[in-house]
């Protein structure tokens, strides 16, 4: 039987990492946070825990450390630069919730171990709205026990938690269903960009189409929960997770994934205009045809 993990640090505090710490908060671990500004911290605000002046004083602190940023240059700079990996415990379980590569994530692993550490990367789909509702998906890679030990956490935040794998198997599934996501997202795109040409009332279409055969998630994100204020933020995400999928594909010998890449670009591209465009759609539909 694992042993139960209940000091749980966490350092990330943005749109998606605030709602997933809270949540681990809510559910009576003993929550450790620790921010690079302090007004992060209101994400939290709501639940028991502990701030910590540094990154070195949570790790001496926590069992398990979940890390939400951007990316893995990210992961490498609280590892060593701000001093995680010399201040915990042997046997310390280490989380990555963003999204990275799977070749590095493996350099990331055989480093923490080298520190006395135990790695798993958990990277998670759903983004900020699937955080506050405690529904998003966890992909994770790592050694069965680790992830036994680490479940509780997960199942705090999320309703579908699976091990994919070794370390650079979550990576690898979360790359996959991202670019699925940002493709769909340009076919979502175009076709309402059409939609808006012959004078549909996009709201209206949006809503019927959910409910029939060519329903996506892309679509339903673009009509609620994608505004055009947050698609100036996610696009560059888009843009980056694309690319971290071409390059892991092509470092694991895959086929050509070049014209998906390219598709995923377009989309990324094209999601602030298109955002816009619903947003106007919506202001100015008929009050039995506005979303929820």
């Amino acid at each position: 039987m694992a042993a139960t993990i209940t000091r749980v640090g966490f350092i990330g505090l943005g749109d998606q990492g605030g709602p997933m710490a809270e949540a681990i908060g809510e559910h009576g671990f003993d929550l450790h946070v620790w921010a690079r500004h302090p007004a992060s911290l209101s994400a939290v605000e709501r639940v028991p825990h502990t701030v910590h002046g540094t990154v070195a004083d949570l790790a001496a602190s926590a069992e398990l450390i979940g890390l939400c940023l951007r990316d893995d240059v990210d992961i490498w700079d609280i590892l060593d630069d701000q001093g995680l990996l010399a201040a915990i415990a042997p046997g310390t379980i280490i989380v990555n919730h963003g999204t990275g590569g799977p070749t590095e994530a493996a350099r990331i692993a055989e480093h923490v171990a080298q520190a006395g550490g135990v790695y798993l990367d958990g990277p998670v789909s759903g983004g900020s709205p699937g955080a506050r509702a405690r529904t998003l998906t966890t992909f994770t890679g790592g050694s069965p026990d680790a992830f036994e030990k680490a479940r509780p956490v997960f199942d705090t935040f999320s309703d579908t938690v699976m091990l994919m794998g070794p370390v650079g198997a979550g990576q690898f599934t979360k790359l996959f269903n991202n670019a699925l996501t940002i493709t769909n997202m340009k076919n979502a795109e175009d076709v309402l960009g059409l939609a808006s040409q012959v004078g549909l009332n996009l709201p209206a279409l949006i809503d019927v189409i959910d409910t029939s055969s060519g329903g996506s998630a892309a679509l339903r994100s673009l009509g609620r929960d994608i505004t055009p204020e947050l698609a100036e933020h996610v696009h560059l995400l888009m843009k980056k997770d694309i690319h971290h999928f071409a390059d892991a594909v092509h470092a694991a010998g895959g086929g050509d994934p070049s014209e998906v890449l390219e598709r995923g670009l377009a989309g990324a591209a094209g999601l602030v205009a298109a955002a816009r465009m619903v947003a106007r759609a919506r202001r100015t539909a008929t009050p039995e045809h506005r979303l929820a």
